[in-house]
């Protein structure tokens, strides 16, 4: 492979032939173009352009009882549908699963408006043209009026939608205190449904690393708090609380991991911006 490699791991797979579905050790090569699958004596090579689905965790039925940690890459070969089915550590997974989306789709062009929704008010904002660039938890687009960001964790709400520029996925997030929807087009259908597959994913781990936290009245109130900008010396005023009760509450949500304490100051994690963006919707509705 000539062109730069961007991930070069060792691991089972299996092709997707399910007469033969027991899995084969070799190399996982992936560039911006091309996804490599290499055995000792041959190797299956899938353009980028011919990948139309990515699931981690799900494995066709035939192969069930052969995988654990996985990943299925779902492509057409010469006009028939394969999937390679990838087992890898769970770590090793999640990370070229994000690898593998940014391959894929950063750089494709889009069309975004920003807000199309203000609570449940529809703004006059049009579509501009952007470019469409992922990282873990983030979709961010960016064009001549600037880069927009959503996070996922405080995405609310997403389901496809039917405009006048075509297919768009409409989002509803918190941002900047308030609830707003986004709508975005990708360039090709393949690409949206891509995209729509990376944000189920994404959305569903950070889901899950929130189901068994739970924080009491007082912590949600930090937590909205430092998420509107507050620092660890505002929390006191704004909450009515002296000073140890709220380092003891600090401590707290740091130790439950909500929250982190950098170079910047205090900020909220994924899973504490996913909390507040709970928060938010139900005050809202």
């Amino acid at each position: 492979m000539s062109e730069k490699v961007i991930a070069d791991f060792v691991a089972r797979f299996s092709l997707g032939s399910f007469d033969d579905p027991e899995p084969v050790r070799g190399r996982i090569v992936l560039s911006p173009k091309r996804l490599v699958l290499a055995m000792a004596d041959d190797k299956q090579t899938v353009p980028l352009s011919a990948i139309f689905d990515v699931t981690v965790g799900h494995v066709p039925g035939e192969m069930e009882e052969f995988f654990q940690d996985t990943i299925s890459v779902a492509y057409e070969d010469d006009g028939t549908k394969r999937v390679a089915v990838i087992e890898a550590g769970s770590e090793e997974v999640g990370r070229f699963k994000t690898i593998l989306f940014k391959a894929i789709l950063n750089g494709t062009r889009a069309k975004i408006k920003h807000p199309a929704r203000i609570g449940g008010r529809v703004t006059d904002e049009s579509f501009e043209t952007a470019k469409l660039r992922i990282k873990p938890g983030v979709v961010r687009f960016g064009g001549s009026g600037g880069t927009t960001e959503v996070h996922l964790a405080n995405v609310t709400y997403f389901q496809r939608e039917e405009r006048e520029v075509g297919s768009v996925v409409a989002i509803r997030h918190s941002h900047q205190g308030q609830t707003v929807t986004s709508e975005f087009g990708i360039e090709t259908t393949r690409k949206l449904n891509l995209l729509g597959r990376y944000l189920r994913l994404e959305y569903s781990e950070l889901a899950k690393s929130v189901e068994d936290v739970s924080a009491s009245e007082e912590e949600l109130e930090a937590l909205v708090a430092i998420y509107s900008g507050a620092g660890s010396g505002d929390l006191a005023g704004m909450l009515g609380f002296d000073s140890s009760r709220v380092t003891m509450l600090l401590n707290d949500l740091h130790d439950k991991g909500l929250v982190d304490e950098g170079e910047k100051g205090l900020s909220l994690t994924a899973q504490g911006q996913l909390l507040v963006s709970d928060r938010i919707e139900t005050v809202n509705t």
